[in-house]
């Protein structure tokens, strides 16, 4: 991405390379490809350098909106300090709700926002239950053929994906801010050269 300068103001910017006008003189789009960043940046054209300090993972923050600047020699694209995305439930007060215009059938308690908490519960019950499916009609077999038992593995698998699930859950709701959150979610190399995570792994399936 590019950026147009002309007395020290960013004038346009160039997603793609495109003819391009500066001053009274037009010039192919061709320019991108050929010619060196020094002799862009002699007519004003300037490649955006992308600073992402103050970036962080959008599934756990709320960034700003990218701003632009030009200063010593130098188009830079940045954002301004991230905001922690809500970690716990929100719920409706009485007199949040006779503030609004139109409160509909809203009640006091009613859901208002969900937390990552709940989001990242959510999914691990989505994960346990497509690792249960699989084997539900043993259980289903089991309460109506009378001389049917379920297989001794398939029991033990169905009580190890719970007892994962009801751990996970835990380590879920024990983080008391995002970072701890993102924290479990963040894969690292062992020593042993395995690649694995604080909230661990459902069992395989069978």
């Amino acid at each position: 991405m590019y950026a147009i300068v002309e007395d020290n103001n960013i004038t346009q910017y160039i997603n793609n390379p495109k003819s391009v006008v500066i001053g009274d003189v037009r010039y192919p789009a061709k320019i991108f490809e050929i010619w060196s960043q020094s002799e862009k940046e002699a007519i004003g054209i300037y490649e955006i350098v992308v600073d992402k300090t103050n970036y962080k993972d959008p599934e756990y923050y709320m960034n700003t909106a990218p701003s632009y600047s030009f200063a010593d020699g130098q188009v830079k694209e940045s954002w301004g300090t991230a905001t922690a995305k809500q970690l716990d439930d929100s719920f409706w007060t009485q007199s949040e709700i006779d503030a609004l215009e139109n409160a509909g059938d809203l009640e006091a308690g009613d859901l208002k926002v969900e937390g990552l908490k709940t989001q990242k519960k959510k999914n691990i019950k989505k994960e346990a239950s497509a690792l249960l499916t699989p084997t539900d009609w043993y259980v289903v077999k089991a309460t109506e053929v009378a001389d049917y038992n379920v297989p001794s593995n398939v029991s033990t698998f169905r009580t190890n994906v719970r007892t994962k699930s009801n751990e996970m859950e835990t380590q879920i709701n024990n983080c008391a801010n995002v970072d701890q959150l993102k924290a479990l979610y963040t894969y690292t190399e062992q020593e042993d050269g395995t690649v694995t995570r604080p909230l661990a792994e459902f069992p395989e399936g069978i």
